[in-house]
């Protein structure tokens, strides 16, 4: 019921942007760039999971300086950390800290954004993302109770979205973005080595995003035109 609630409200949302817009030219944008991420709530720290982020977006005029944006994209989140120590299990298994986790979304992202002179564009939005892939290793080895269907993680993602652009030539513009889960997506409980229970957390996708937006049908910049009209 949820997922479909929220494409009726995304097929609303664009609809009535259309109808402010009928007289504008719909823009299309090809997208392509990478994450930093990392999991709140996994005890591993730092945006140290890189991953790619990659799709297609569909940008409505509404007036003169706003904008309403949908994107459908491919958007690897997760969490990673390196050796932190050397140990072992009762059962004389290696115990490391090492950690990689990689969740493989398919997202639908929203944003309601301000463009200031065709140089800056920034707005916010949310997202919603289906977990389509989930990996998960400790200590270097795979956690096969890790899977799509069976959990721990949740199938779906809520996030809120911060972004800001940057046009970097005629075109071809310079996208940052982000974005941190509205709701959890697992809840963990910890333990220590020797297997006494430790803490229980919430965890969330936290994630920046650095990419390269390449627009079509857009209008060319102000400036463009000006020395177009003036035979420059």
């Amino acid at each position: 019921m949820g997922i479909r609630l929220f494409i009726i409200i995304a097929i609303l949302y664009f609809v009535s942007l259309a109808s402010y817009s009928f007289s504008q030219r719909i823009q299309g944008a090809v997208i392509g760039g990478f994450n930093l991420a990392q999991v709140d709530g996994d005890e591993v720290y730092g945006f140290k999971k890189f991953g790619a982020n990659a799709g297609l977006a569909a940008i409505v005029p509404v007036g003169d300086n706003f904008l309403g944006s949908m994107e459908i994209l491919f958007n690897q989140k997760g969490s990673y950390q390196g050796k932190q120590y050397l140990d072992e299990d009762t059962l004389g298994n290696e115990l490391n800290g090492k950690y990689n986790l990689r969740l493989n979304y398919l997202e639908v992202p929203f944003l309601f954004m301000y463009n200031d002179k065709d140089i800056i564009t920034g707005g916010v939005g949310f997202s919603y993302g289906r977990l389509v892939g989930v990996r998960e290793y400790e200590h270097g080895r795979r956690v096969e109770t890790t899977t799509l269907n069976d959990g721990p993680y949740e199938r779906d993602d809520f996030n809120i979205l911060a972004d800001v652009r940057f046009r970097i030539y005629k075109k071809l513009k310079l996208n940052i973005r982000y974005a941190y889960s509205l709701s959890k997506i697992r809840t963990r409980v910890f333990y220590d080595t020797r297997g006494v229970y430790d803490i229980s957390r919430d965890q969330f996708n936290n994630l920046i995003t650095f990419r390269l937006v390449y627009m079509f049908n857009e209008k060319p910049p102000l400036a463009d035109s000006k020395n177009k009209d003036s035979g420059f």
